[in-house]
Formats: C-alpha cells, sequence, structure tokens
C-alpha cells in the first residue's frame, strides 16, 4: 500500500482532512511534523493548507523554514511527488519549488465556494487520471489566493504547459485565471481548492476531488 506523508505545521487544520481523503483513495497517510527532518520513507507528500505560523509575515513564508521542508526540497529533485493544497500551495511558491506567489483576493475578501475548474494538464503525477480539458467541481476556501508572476514566468508557464488549472469564472483576480500549477517535472502540483474536500457526496462538494488521489496511485502503480 502506498504511504503517503501529511505535514502539520503550526496552525495547519486540514491536515486530517487530508489524511482522510488518502485512505479514502486507498492509501495510507503518515503524519510529518514540521520541525523534523525525516519524511519516514513516505512514496508522496501533500502540504495541506491552513493557515502555517498564522499566516505572519506572508502566507507561508514561516513554514518554507521549516526543516521538513528541506528534506521535502532534496526530495523533489529525486522525483518525490507533492501536493500543495491552499496554504499548502503558498508554502510551495515561499519555497521556491513552485514559481510565482500568491496574494490577497482583488476584492480584498475571503472566497468560500465550490469552484469550477477546468483541467489544463493532465500530464502530471496528480492529474493524470483525469480528461484534458475536463471540468470538475473542487471547494475553494482562501483569502490570499490572487495567483502573480512576472510576465517571462506566466509565458514559461504556458509555454511549459504547467498551468494545471483554471478557474471557470475567477473568484481571486489570478492572473490567467490560474487555479494550479506545476514545476518542469510535473511532480510537485499546488492549487489553491481543496481536493481534500471534494471526496464525500456527504459534504456536498461532490468526489471529484479522489481524481489528485488516484492519479498518484496510478502513477505510483506504473513505477513498480
Amino acid at each position: 500500500m502506498a504511504r503517503i506523508g501529511v505535514v502539520t505545521f503550526p496552525g495547519t487544520l486540514d491536515d486530517q482532512d487530508a489524511a482522510r481523503a488518502v485512505r479514502l483513495a486507498g492509501a495510507e497517510p503518515v503524519s510529518l511534523w514540521y520541525a523534523s527532518t525525516d519524511l519516514a520513507g513516505v512514496d508522496a507528500v501533500i502540504l495541506p493548507g491552513g493557515f502555517s505560523y498564522g499566516d505572519y509575515l506572508r502566507a507561508g513564508a514561516l513554514a518554507a523554514a521549516s526543516p521538513v521542508m528541506s528534506s521535502i526540497r532534496r526530495a523533489v529533485d529525486a522525483g518525490l511527488p507533492v501536493l500543495g493544497i491552499c496554504n499548502g500551495f503558498q508554502v510551495l511558491c515561499e519555497s521556491h519549488l513552485l514559481p510565482g506567489t500568491l496574494m490577497r483576493n482583488e476584492k480584498r475578501r475571503f472566497h468560500c465556494s465550490v469552484q469550477q475548474l477546468q483541467v489544463a494538464s493532465v500530464d502530471t503525477v496528480w492529474t493524470c487520471a483525469f480528461r484534458p480539458s475536463q471540468r470538475i467541481h473542487i471547494a475553494a476556501k482562501h483569502g490570499e489566493g490572487n495567483y502573480v508572476a512576472d510576465d517571462a514566468t506566466l509565458a514559461a508557464l504556458e509555454a511549459n504547459k504547467q498551468v494545471v488549472f483554471r478557474y471557470t469564472v475567477n473568484p481571486n483576480g489570478s492572473v490567467h485565471d490560474i487555479a494550479g500549477i506545476t514545476n518542469e517535472a510535473g511532480n510537485v502540483v499546488g492549487l489553491m481548492p481543496h481536493p481534500e474536500h471534494s471526496v464525500e457526496e456527504l459534504t456536498g462538494a461532490g468526489t471529484d476531488g479522489l481524481g489528485f488521489f488516484r492519479s498518484l496511485l496510478a502513477f505510483l502503480a506504473a513505477q513498480l
């Protein structure tokens, strides 16, 4: 059974939800502590949503300097799959594992809804089970989800097909309607919406989020 690490930082609030989503997808969640450099031999890592360190300084900035991230950076270079969700996306950008940054929402309001996304790339570890241009519904909740980057970075993201998801209706002002991106290798994905909150019909947010975790498991199975 695949073992998926879920990191907890001070202020993280969606780690247990991420762990539940991993179990529902058929894998074993493994708790990883921010102050440890031990990744416990996991097959992939999830940086969950929440408000690490209370979003002081900049969202994700303090978490990016935590000991566990030094191990994750090295493991990413060796091909470890990493998914950053909401605050986890912010941490990935602050860690320079993904380009650009997340700013306050355009209208300075906290956004909370089930958001429709268009799948822009299936060439990543976390999206290979989706169809190109598929429209999925994923819960979203954030105050600093406005993705920005300079023109050169945006041009590179578009040219390299590193934009993974786009909003069909932009809730936060993100440039190019970007909801999620990947690194060039396709093993690191960050997005603002929360797939771990869209894994059970009971929540009213649908089950499209399971596609992320099933994509990972399909990728890992193919490596055996």
